[in-house]
């Protein structure tokens, strides 16, 4: 199965040129704790996530209303192909240690994220149905 089925289409994502402060009202309003940070053409240039805003602007005391996306984002974010396979990413994404993955298509934009909350909870879903399949082939337990 590929990202593509669990990923969520709906990205929450700001420009590089987004107020550190307009980022924080954003995942408020949103009720995220992260978003893509993009370049002109759609691509994703980071991510910036809530850990992210208090290290990096307010334990500096930083001014979030003179900080850009760009300064505060990390920049080495890693992003996976549409194609990638569920277990292929969960794999990656416990190497890498993140919670958080853009995916991206061919041409290398952005069209969805995946967390590993999204996955764990369709790997659950898959796991009752098997079990529900499981119960009804199986001779019924004495009581």
């Amino acid at each position: 199965m590929g990202l593509v089925k669990c990923c969520r289409e709906q990205v929450v994502a700001v420009s590089l040129d987004t107020p550190a402060v307009e980022v924080a009202r954003i995942m408020g309003e949103k009720n995220v704790g992260s978003v893509v940070v993009i370049s002109g053409d759609n691509r994703p240039a980071g991510i910036l996530t809530d850990r992210d805003l208090t290290v990096r602007v307010m334990a500096q005391a930083k001014n979030p209303g003179e900080m850009r996306a760009e300064e505060v984002m990390t920049r080495d974010v890693i992003t996976f192909r549409d194609s990638m396979g569920i277990y292929e990413a969960i794999r990656k994404m416990t190497d890498e240690g993140i919670r958080r993955m853009p995916i991206i298509d061919e041409a290398g934009k952005l069209i969805g994220i995946v967390t590993m909350d999204d996955m764990i909870r369709m790997l659950g879903e898959e796991m009752a149905t098997i079990a529900k399949n499981i119960e009804k082939q199986s001779p019924p337990i004495p009581m």
